[in-house]
This record gives C-alpha cells, structure tokens and sequence, in this order.
C-alpha cells in the first residue's frame, strides 16, 4: 500500500528566504544627549547587552547556509550584523528602504520619553495603528510602501537565496503584518536580537518564524515593544 506522510515544509523553487533579526539593543535615550541624526532619523549605537546580542545571532547563525547580509543605513544594524558578517566571510550590503519608521518630531531618542510617560498622542498612535499621528512622522501608507518595495528588491537580486536581513522592529511587523494579512502594529514587538523568517515567494509572502529568541541568554534585559 502505498503511503504518503507530511513532509518537512521546503521554499518553493526560486523564493526567497529572509531572516529577519531585529538590531541589539542600543543605547538608551537620554533628554540631555539626543541621538544623533542620519537623513533625520536617529542613529544610536548599539548598548553593551546589544553588542552580546549580536555575538549571539553570529553563533547561531554561523553554522547556516547564508548567501547574503543586508543591513540598513542605520549603523545599528551593522553593529549588529558585524560578528556574524565575520563568521560567514561576507560583506553586508545596505538595503536602506528597510530602515525603520521616520518618526518625525519625535526623532533622536524623544519617542522612548514619549511612550515612556504615557504622552496622549502615544497612545493615540497606539490605538489607530498610526505612525503620522506623531507629527511629522512617516505615514503608514507611506511605509509600507517603502519597505514592501525594499522585499521585492532583495527577492528579485536573490532568487532562490536565503538572505540574513538585520532591520528594525518596526520594519519586521510590517512585513509581518503583510505576509499575515494581521493589523499595522499586530506583531509591534519583535525582541531586540530576535529572529524571525519570510518565504518571499512572488506576490505571495509567507511567515515562518516570528521573534525567536532561544539563541539569547534569559539574564539579558532585552528592549521590547516598540521600534528604534
């Protein structure tokens, strides 16, 4: 008798696999040191707890088939791509529409105080799925836009290919929130250092993984919810 058993789930011919790390945590925000600015967004360097993230991700990932590293023009991301970069031999390319969401006037380390303190606009953001109701800020038609164009970019430089993408928390719940169909912000709280995995596959966007974390010490206080 013939039999047919469920088979372990492989990316179709010619799709792209994307894992998605977010950035170590970086540095905290400080009213009297404010970021500072690369094209208006804000460019902090990666905390020390962020740098043991990184050597974490470089350690997981070492041992896997990786055909190209992207970062974004957000030193961050570099930061954190850098051990695994070392471990694999390869240099990451800059994929900068896959930066994370302008956040406008509340750039350069004001958006941490602003959550922080419960400010009404915050929560308004909050509750309409909304990054322009900061003033100044990207809308979120606009971003998505930005970063699905980003996706389509890398899929179509690498067909086939399964790609290390160090980005940005907000970036990853957007693209999660496109593969899935979900709200804007449904998956807004991706750890800092954490993994998660899209099968780009044409039009059609599949998730794999979402924030996975078993490669990060419990011990380390990781950044949490929310973007930059």
């Amino acid at each position: 008798m013939p039999e047919y058993r469920q088979p372990r789930y492989a990316p179709p011919p010619g799709a792209t696999e994307l894992l998605l790390i977010r950035h170590g945590e970086s540095a905290p925000a400080r009213p009297e040191a404010p970021f500072p600015l690369v094209d208006g967004q804000g460019d902090p360097e990666l905390a020390p707890d962020g740098r043991v993230q990184a050597d974490r991700i470089g350690e997981r990932l070492a041992g896997e088939r990786i055909d190209a590293i992207y970062v974004t023009s957000l030193r961050r991301t570099a930061e954190t791509a850098a051990p695994l970069a070392r471990a694999l031999g390869l240099t990451p390319k800059t994929e900068p529409d896959l930066r994370e969401v302008h956040l406008g006037e509340w750039e350069g380390g004001i958006f941490r105080r602003k959550v922080a303190e419960g400010d009404p606009l915050a929560l308004r953001m909050r509750a309409e799925q909304r990054w322009d109701v900061i003033p100044g800020a990207e809308t979120a038609e606009a971003f998505a836009r930005r970063v699905r164009a980003g996706v389509e970019r890398l899929a179509g430089a690498h067909p086939g290919e399964r790609l290390a993408v160090f980005t940005h928390g907000g970036v990853i719940a957007q693209v999660i929130a496109h593969a899935s169909g979900s709200t804007p912000f449904a998956f807004l709280g991706a750890d800092n250092g954490s993994l998660s995995h899209v099968v780009v596959d044409g039009a059609a966007w599949h998730v794999r993984r979402f924030n996975d974390t078993a490669h990060l010490d419990q011990a380390l206080s990781t950044a949490g919810a929310l973007p930059t």
